[in-house]
Parts: C-alpha cells; structure tokens; sequence
C-alpha cells in the first residue's frame, strides 16, 4: 500500500515493488547524454546513484537501494527530484 501511495506523484515512472523504472526519449544521443550529465547533482547530493542505460536517444534509469535489496525513501527522493529535470 505505502509503494503505491508513493508512486501517485511520479506517474512517468514504474515499480515491481523492489526497483522504480523510468524512461525517457530524446531528439537524439546528445540530449539523451546531457540528460545523464544532469542526473549527477541529485544523485550526490542524496548519495544515492541510479543504475542507468543509454540507447542512443533513449535513457532508461532503475532506482532500488541495494543495502535493502528494495525500495526506500531514497529512491522515491532521487525519483522526484529526476521527474523535475526539464530537459
């Protein structure tokens, strides 16, 4: 229950309950690595880093806390603070 309570506002984004998944589609690779380049701040700051996929124009991101094998208020944190990335 508390999962999809979280996931209400992140509606771009996906869970299996151990790992949140997100996509997203750029015009073409340099936007999609300049997306990748943005993500670094975020992940610092919360020390918490994002497994990420680049398929030429198209970046896929999984989040899930390995120490817990699951989810916690990190990945949701990083998840949010992804979403706003306006790029």
């Amino acid at each position: 229950m508390e999962i999809r309570l979280r996931m209400r506002p992140l509606s771009d984004w996906t869970t299996d309950g151990t790992r949140l998944y997100h996509t997203r589609t750029f015009e073409g690779f340099v936007d999609a690595i300049a997306f990748v380049n943005s993500l670094v701040e975020p992940a610092e700051q919360l020390g918490h880093h994002p497994d990420i996929t680049v398929s030429y124009n198209q970046v896929s991101i999984t989040l899930t806390t390995h120490d817990a094998q699951g989810l916690t208020d990190l990945d949701f944190q990083l998840a949010r603070q992804i979403s706003q990335l306006g790029l």
